[in-house]
């Protein structure tokens, strides 16, 4: 066993043997007894079993079963001597959740499924079982281990003629906690019902149940392979408007960015039906809500503009909006490789169908930009397209602006 178990050192205060859990030697935070007799901290008796080990630590005894059972003594002990030194800094240590039990979630599971059961009870299943979801990423798992995706496909898309009820919303919010299998996603692709559904849910009063339908339509296309199937989702007008005025509306809060932003980039990657995105005016929302994403969901909103740069629609789209050039020029080396990579690609692309484009690009400065990212340690594909702007921009740059460029000069971009 590790280390010694005299009394732990913390910020001048003596932390009691018995209090330190004997793996970590640290404070214990979620004190539980295994069968042998011994306490631990919750969180490094979980590791010491996942990785292998089923004997106990202390004892070396083998274990008769790898029950935890919560040591709400000990730990109500603990809390009170955090309080007694708060005057040293000790902090109380939160009381804390306890994971789910298989058999409640097989409980609540059966109660939430089950027709015969009054309509209230259902709900209330469901919200527990929402509540442990939320709560952490082990109760998922025993969550979905008991079938629960399947029963939740079930109830999401149940009795929806009559439209939406708090039954199938409360579903579909906990049914986008989980990743769902090849098969489960391409029978909800594969049924025009379901995703005529989903798309009616985009335009819900609740912005709620509007981000819960673009975050499953996500997982759904992400998930099918079929490229057929991700055609017949992404070719259903509304979905595109819905998913794009998510993003628009500016009531939309943090978790609503990212998941339209997902679930456009998905709708996106159909090439066949990327007009339809055009045509709901994601290329104009795009640019306007760029500023308000954080790193990874700029890099994916910077790959959307790309893919829908690549079509004729689009670029004219995104040349028209005043901000796109002087916008994309900016985020060059400003956000991460790959953020630089699409917005390059974006500019390639613009440059090449417009003039206009390419006078908007050298205002911005793309010049400095391209010069410094052609000597960074970007990746070679961002390279390439800086070297394919400055080809395709070399008749737009001021007359001595090459001539007196120092940084030109010990660059690796060779003359034209």
């Amino acid at each position: 066993m590790p280390g010694s178990r005299e009394p732990l050192d913390l910020v001048g205060v003596q932390v009691p043997y018995h209090f330190r859990c004997p793996i970590s030697l640290e404070l214990m935070r979620d004190p539980v007894t295994v069968s042998t007799g011994q306490t631990y901290d919750r969180t490094s008796i979980e590791s010491w079993v996942a990785t292998g080990n089923t004997t106990c630590p202390v004892t070396r005894a083998p274990l008769s079963d790898f029950t935890f059972i919560p040591n709400h003594t000990l730990r109500r002990l603990i809390q009170d001597w955090c309080v007694a030194n708060q005057a040293f800094g000790i902090e109380r240590i939160p009381t804390p959740k306890q994971p789910a039990e298989p058999t409640v979630v097989r409980s609540l599971l059966n109660q939430a499924s089950s027709v015969s059961n009054p309509f209230q009870s259902r709900l209330s299943a469901l919200r527990r079982l929402k509540g442990l979801a939320r709560d952490s990423d082990k109760n998922r798992s025993v969550i979905s281990s008991h079938n629960a995706r399947e029963i939740l496909i079930n109830i999401v898309f149940s009795d929806t003629g009559s439209g939406s009820s708090e039954l199938n919303q409360e579903a579909l919010a906990l049914l986008v906690m989980f990743q769902l299998t090849e098969s489960e996603c391409a029978s909800i692709a594969s049924d025009s019902n379901k995703v005529i559904y989903l798309s009616k849910l985009l335009f819900h009063s609740s912005i709620e149940v509007r981000v819960n339908s673009a975050s499953l339509i996500e997982i759904v296309v992400a998930g099918t392979r079929s490229s057929d199937l991700r055609a017949q989702i992404s070719n259903v007008d509304e979905i595109f408007e819905g998913v794009t005025d998510l993003l628009k509306n500016l009531n939309s809060y943090p978790r609503a960015l990212k998941i339209s932003i997902r679930a456009l980039f998905a709708l996106c990657l159909v090439k066949q039906t990327r007009h339809k995105a055009v045509q709901a005016g994601a290329a104009e929302t795009l640019i306007d809500r760029l500023a308000d994403l954080d790193k990874c969901d700029a890099e994916r909103a910077l790959a959307t503009i790309e893919l829908l740069c690549r079509i004729p629609s689009g670029c004219s789209a995104f040349a028209a909006h005043a901000l796109t050039v002087p916008l994309l020029v900016k985020t060059i080396l400003k956000i991460s490789d790959r953020a630089t990579e699409h917005s390059a690609g974006a500019l390639v692309a613009l440059c090449s169908e417009s003039e206009q484009s390419q006078r908007d690009a050298v205002s911005a400065g793309i010049l400095t930009q391209l010069l410094l990212l052609v000597q960074s340690d970007c990746t070679d594909r961002a390279k390439r397209k800086a070297q394919t702007l400055l080809k395709l921009l070399r008749d737009s740059w001021p007359e001595d602006s090459i001539g007196n460029s120092d940084d030109f000069a010990c660059s690796e971009v060779v003359p034209f």
